[in-house]
């Protein structure tokens, strides 16, 4: 069984926790904070025997198999390679690191260490992410991808974060090279780099919403549109926005023979075929296979909510658990080196170019 840690005790640490009791190749044993009393409330909330305030003494002390880095991505780089050093496997909240160098930075670093890291791009792994990835790879859509929509909606009016965010004005969130865009978009992100081939080209535009800046706020950019094109000439649109009614958290991939559209908020998978009934029967026949297959996903989570496994951070605990069997059996890990450095680029891209327009 490996021998788990967390590094940043802050609120995504109680998920990481909740997920890695789920677990069985995998015991959570320390916890570190560089604020004590962080370290200590959770590690008491949880039953976690060690908790620490330096991170040397728990490497030294407790020799974890896998740490998990749930801290601000401004430190994502320099904790990851120190646990590396030390001989632990890393697994790194999203977003991986501040830019495409430093995640170049930390994946040459496991590779020399002989260790394994991924990115917390949990999204990708639920229950309806892994049926939509089945269901693209088995050719359901007509091979790959032509085209491809991902919508990441964020409340501003909803979370705490964000007002706390809103208030401060020394918020570490500020000082990411994204700002807010940087600490939420990797999640819609990460769908479109694994399904867009190459070094996508981007075109982005984004703004402070009226809705901001009627509270005064004039940095926060909350409003995104991103159109980008792959190498072999796949498409993309990105869109993110703290304003959008509902706040949609969707993914659409349309191929040669049909389309996929995921909706991660309600934990469903709609087909639609790319052949046309004749007649009046195309006003008729498509509702009704529509209708079928929302009661098919209906059924499917209530079944999955009897076993019990249909918790909100299900996809978390499937990354997890993905991950640990990668070490522990010398397999490839579940998110591919190549697909964390395209996501981080393409990031990296879209803040460059707002970066340049303002």
């Amino acid at each position: 069984m490996l021998k788990i840690a967390i590094v940043g005790c802050g609120k995504i640490a109680d998920s990481h926790a909740e997920q890695i009791r789920r677990i069985d190749s995998g015991r959570l044993v320390a916890v570190c904070d560089r604020e004590p009393l962080m370290a200590r409330q959770l590690a008491d909330r949880f039953g976690i025997e060690g908790a620490f305030s330096d991170l040397n003494e728990m490497l030294d002390s407790v020799s974890p198999d896998v740490v998990h880095i749930t801290t601000p991505p401004q430190t994502h780089l320099s904790i990851a390679k120190l646990c590396l050093d030390s001989g632990a496997h890393v697994y790194v909240e999203k977003p991986f690191t501040l830019n495409v160098d430093e995640a170049r930075t930390l994946l040459a670093t496991a590779e020399r260490c002989g260790r394994c890291v991924t990115v917390g791009h949990d999204d990708q792994f639920s229950h309806a992410a892994r049926r939509l990835r089945k269901s693209i790879e088995s050719g359901m859509i007509g091979g790959n991808p032509l085209h491809l929509e991902s919508i990441y909606c964020y409340d501003m009016a909803s979370t705490s974060y964000a007002k706390a965010l809103l208030g401060d004005k020394n918020h570490w969130v500020r000082s990411l090279p994204g700002g807010l865009l940087q600490n939420v978009i990797s999640h819609g992100i990460a769908r479109l780099a694994e399904w867009l081939p190459g070094a996508p080209t981007i075109c982005a535009t984004g703004r402070v919403s009226p809705a901001l800046r009627a509270l005064g706020e004039t940095q926060i950019v909350d409003e995104l549109r991103v159109v980008m094109t792959g190498d072999e000439g796949t498409t993309a649109f990105f869109t993110f926005s703290s304003q959008i009614r509902p706040s949609l958290h969707s993914f659409r991939v349309y191929g040669s023979q049909g389309s996929l559209e995921l909706d991660e908020d309600q934990q469903t998978l709609i087909y639609r075929s790319g052949t046309r009934f004749k007649s009046h029967a195309e006003r008729f026949i498509p509702p009704v296979q529509l209708a079928h297959q929302y009661h098919k996903n209906l059924f499917h989570n209530l079944w999955l909510f009897a076993r019990r496994d249909f918790q909100f951070k299900s996809g978390m605990k499937h990354l997890m658990e993905s991950f640990y069997d990668s070490i522990l059996n010398d397999t490839a890990p579940p998110i591919p080196e190549g697909e964390i450095i395209r996501g981080t680029q393409i990031m990296d891209d879209i803040f460059h170019q707002l970066s340049a327009a303002q």
